[in-house]
């Protein structure tokens, strides 16, 4: 739990190195969109291009942790997503992550939304 909740406090700072540096070199990221599969990153070059877009597109992201509990290599966290709109109204979702983390590092990280 200690490496996703040091990702998730890089993710609120939209720090893209301190995320990166927590995620393997063949890292797997899939994202919630689009419905129904999202779209999957593979690689951490894959993955940093994708959150250097994130968060130039949505530079109010902050994830608040729900829930989050570790089993083995597994981790699953609760979140709820909040930025602000366009029109500067905020806006939020709720989902899950399932991480899987191996030698310190994210290897996995699996994102499922609600609605």
């Amino acid at each position: 739990m200690r490496v996703v909740l040091a990702f998730n406090d890089a993710f609120n700072r939209h720090d893209v190195e301190g995320m990166m540096r927590l995620m393997s070199d063949d890292c797997r990221f899939e994202n919630t969109e689009p419905a129904p599969d999202g779209t999957v990153y593979e690689g951490k070059e894959a993955v940093t291009q994708f959150w250097q877009r994130f968060f130039q597109q949505s530079p109010e992201a902050q994830i608040e942790i729900e829930e989050i509990f570790g089993l083995g290599k597994r981790c699953i966290m609760r979140w709820r997503y909040e930025w602000l709109g366009a029109d500067d109204q905020p806006g939020y979702v709720r989902g899950v992550d399932i991480f899987r983390v191996e030698d310190e590092l994210i290897r996995e990280k699996l994102s499922y939304v609600k609605g």
